[in-house]
């Protein structure tokens, strides 16, 4: 049914509630972790085993910055033009304090790397070689230190000179940059073009992996600790940006504050070295799962192959990220279907976790994706789903410019308005003013999510369920400290965990925390 042009109706959806230690609530992060501590809060400090890998500089300013974190960090005063009650910022309290966690920075385990050896690294002509030398300078430090030293390290922390972020992603810009000859010609990207073995008239394959991965420092690191430990890649740059000056004696590049830096990165120390992420949502429905599903074209993949994946998220909020199989799965520009064995077997891995998890199928199993479901897929789907569990496909698109929705006042409308268009499809405001930060962060007028509700094996949920559901999804990014993002998690780190996946590396990983990938 499509509501009457006239009929349009508006709803606001409540400001989703998260939990904290000891059952208490608050609709923001920061909130409840200064006031009550994370979710699964021990009676003493846990200390957190960390590995750091930089260059000597990279490793001074990450122990600087470590002590400074073991402390409260303050936002600056306000500037020009700003209010003095700046309420989307908060001092941080100090790692211990918010979180119940620790460490010494002067007892981490810490691999140097000369930063002559990175810059030498990055100025390989190859770009594929270079990011694979780059790469492994870092990766074989690690793997030193994990065949002849016994402690266990719960998280790595990558520190990266700046010369790594500009010359080690498949959009960087060379020119200029006196190039050194690596193993490989400059034009030598594929197994064809690899050299012969002297004498034997075979092809040495033993460097072809690199040609076949997009040349992407991050996408390589994330790939190849999917099975060493989840890992913090960190600029030097973020640690101590007063150390990096411009002629004019400014930074650089611009930062986050100091103590919004602070709570980002100890959250993501504290999810990826702790059982339970920090909060969850408190008020989700009991037995309902949400799956994000994610394709990606394989690389110089001569069949034109994509990597299929889905990301499931229960109401404790954490991850898993499931890999299903290769194949021809695009079938338009932006279009992705699976064929009904490959949806059938990635809907049970799915399945086969949350059942382990909680001994039981769900009662509702949600899968959110940016396409749509064909007829083969969501068949292949519904063969894998007990009887008892009602399936929902639902589709979530970001939108640009071509929908708004104004608001009497100072600013824009606010976070958590809908528009329903009828029972099945609405426009989403996850973005937008936020009253109880008296602000919109932002940079315009806020564009909204069309939200679909395509297809249901039972009765398809209330829209406004379904709405109010992505909301909450918002509120579980444990890679930052946010309020809200505009994406929820089963769709915003698609992309992401597509991009991972698809690197040569991360073959064999058929499950795995979505830890590991952020």
């Amino acid at each position: 049914m499509r509501f009457p042009e006239t009929q349009l109706k508006v709803e606001h959806l409540a400001e989703p509630q998260l939990e904290f230690a000891f059952g208490q609530q608050s609709p923001h992060p920061k909130d409840g972790l200064f006031l009550y501590g994370p979710l699964a809060k021990a009676k003493k400090t846990k200390e957190i085993r960390v590995g750091v890998v930089g260059t000597p500089e990279g490793l001074a300013h990450f122990r600087s910055w470590s002590r400074s974190l073991l402390r409260s960090v303050e936002v600056p005063p306000p500037g020009k033009g700003e209010k003095a009650d700046r309420l989307h910022l908060a001092n941080f309290p100090g790692l211990e304090e918010a979180f119940g966690i620790s460490f010494d920075p002067d007892e981490c385990s810490v691999l140097s790397i000369p930063l002559a050896d990175i810059d030498r690294a990055t100025r390989v002509t190859n770009l594929n070689e270079a990011v694979d030398q780059v790469a492994s300078l870092y990766i074989d430090r690690v793997q030193k230190y994990l065949r002849n030293e016994e402690k266990a390290i719960d998280v790595w922390v990558l520190v990266l000179p700046e010369i790594v972020y500009e010359r080690c992603r498949p959009e960087s810009r060379r020119t200029g940059l006196p190039l050194v000859k690596g193993e490989f010609g400059k034009k030598q990207k594929f197994r064809a073009d690899l050299p012969l073995l002297s004498g034997a008239g075979i092809i040495d394959q033993s460097g072809e992996r690199i040609f076949e991965d997009v040349p992407d420092f991050h996408r390589r690191i994330k790939a190849e600790f999917l099975r060493i430990a989840p890992t913090q890649l960190v600029r030097e740059t973020t640690l101590a940006p007063g150390a990096f000056l411009n002629k004019a004696g400014y930074p650089i590049r611009n930062t986050q504050d100091a103590a919004t830096t602070a709570w980002n990165l100890a959250t993501g120390l504290y999810y990826k070295t702790q059982p339970k992420p920090p909060w969850r949502l408190a008020e989700v429905r009991q037995g309902v799962c949400y799956i994000g599903m994610v394709y990606k074209s394989l690389p110089n993949d001569p069949d034109g192959h994509s990597c299929c994946a889905a990301q499931m998220f229960l109401n404790e909020g954490d991850g898993v990220v499931f890999r299903g199989a290769n194949g021809p799965w695009k079938t338009g520009d932006r279009e992705f279907h699976l064929k009904p064995r490959a949806a059938r077997e990635l809907m049970e891995l799915v399945l086969e976790t949350y059942i382990e998890t909680h001994g039981a199928p769900p009662a509702e199993l949600f899968i959110h994706g940016q396409t749509t479901f064909n007829d083969e897929e969501w068949q292949g789907f519904v063969a894998a789903v007990p009887a008892e569990t009602n399936l929902v496909g639902v589709r979530i698109r970001s939108t640009g410019g071509e929908t708004k929705l104004f608001r009497d006042g100072d600013y824009p409308v606010l976070r958590g308005t809908a528009l329903l268009l009828d029972d099945q499809t609405a426009y989403l405001w996850s973005s937008g003013y936020v009253p109880q930060l008296d602000t919109y962060i932002g940079p315009e007028t806020p564009n909204p999510l069309h939200i679909t509700v395509l297809r249901s094996r039972f009765a398809k949920p209330n829209i406004l369920t379904v709405l109010q559901d992505i909301m909450g999804l918002t509120k579980i990014n444990y890679n930052s400290c946010n309020f809200n993002d505009g994406l929820p998690v089963t769709v915003r780190f698609a992309r992401m965990v597509g991009d991972v996946l698809t690197m040569g590396s991360a073959k064999g990983e058929e499950k795995q925390p979505f830890k590991f990938y952020v």
